[in-house]
């Protein structure tokens, strides 16, 4: 019977993904869940039966861990997400050395299967990306973009696990932008603005998932036979200008040129955290193709990105504009 560890197990994510998981042990499907973070975990945040380790996934004793509690599955979330919080060095230690880390204490306890949550963002934000990426497409990622070029790396890590270790079977998800009940980053944040600002030629689709069908698929992931890389987002993409109207807020179409240079000026100035560096990931959104996930895996989003969008607004409270003047984008 399956012992279960999940890292990252405090963070949004992760605790999704936990409470999902937490039906199992309470059902009896699982024997151990085992919640890790570098946090504490409340009183609040403890779930019955769950086995709250506080820990460091750079930790190199950590093993030890996986080890006392005879882990057979590692769903691995932790990750840094912020990137203007902390410096690129640590960002790398804990990103890419500490998935390191955890696969080496994977290898070292006999775990049988780890569970990655990669992102879209590995592919990276280029002009020549394919206008609806495949897993079958390299992932490039972008050095200037710490969460992207980590990404890119820890998937090349794996890679080369994958061949040196194939009893360590991977399933790895390139994750679009999720939206849920709590969601609130870097990427929501744009959304509250009282104007949506968009590049002129550039239609700058967003995919979205529902963060429920994220912990779904981890779940499945768990207790599936499969292995593999898959794009995990909901059916469909909506243009920049259309969230506008779904916003019912006013569409800044701005040449790139201008825009790069407004947010370098107000980046300095202190006026906007994002710097002129963001202009790529406003043109170059990687728009994830889903149909492998389903074809393949076995699962299919239970929303699609606009109606996890809309789900996002509702619980949000903030007004919805005109749906039916959108047109969803489809492979």
């Amino acid at each position: 019977m399956q012992r279960v560890l999940i890292t990252g197990a405090l963070g949004y994510l992760g605790q999704t993904v936990l409470k999902r998981l937490h039906k199992d042990l309470e059902a009896g499907r699982i024997e151990a869940l085992v919640a890790m973070d570098v946090k504490e975990a409340s009183a609040e945040q403890q779930l019955l039966g769950v086995r709250y380790v506080q820990a460091d996934i750079r930790d190199k004793a950590l093993w030890k861990h996986l080890e006392t509690e005879k882990i057979t599955s590692v769903i691995h979330l932790a990750a840094i997400l912020d990137s203007q919080s902390s410096s690129r060095d640590f960002q790398y230690e804990v990103d890419v050395l500490g998935t390191k880390n955890i696969l080496d204490a994977c290898l070292k306890v006999g775990a049988q299967r780890i569970v990655i949550s990669s992102s879209g963002a590995a592919y990276g934000y280029y002009k020549d990306n394919p206008r609806w990426l495949k897993e079958s497409d390299p992932t490039r990622g972008n050095e200037i973009f710490a969460y992207s070029a980590h990404k890119r790396q820890v998937e090349e890590m794996l890679a080369e696990y994958k061949v040196k270790h194939p009893e360590l079977k991977q399933v790895i998800f390139r994750v679009c932008t999720i939206l849920g009940t709590t969601t609130q980053n870097l990427i929501t944040n744009l959304f509250d603005k009282k104007r949506i600002l968009g590049i002129k030629n550039h239609l700058s689709p967003y995919v979205f998932v529902w963060d429920e069908d994220v912990a779904r698929c981890m779940h499945k992931a768990v207790f599936s036979e499969q292995t593999g890389i898959y794009n995990l987002a909901g059916d469909g993409a909506i243009t920049n200008a259309d969230l506008a109207t779904i916003l019912d807020k006013p569409y800044w179409s701005i040449p790139a040129s201008i825009l790069r240079f407004a947010l370098r000026i107000g980046n300095k100035l202190g006026l906007t955290q994002y710097g002129p560096d963001q202009i790529l990931f406003i043109q170059y959104r990687p728009v994830l193709d889903n149909r492998k996930l389903k074809a393949e895996f076995g699962y299919s989003p239970q929303k699609t990105s606009l109606e996890t969008f809309l789900f996002y607004l509702k619980a949000k409270q903030m007004p919805v504009g005109r749906i039916e003047e959108i047109e969803v984008l489809y492979p």
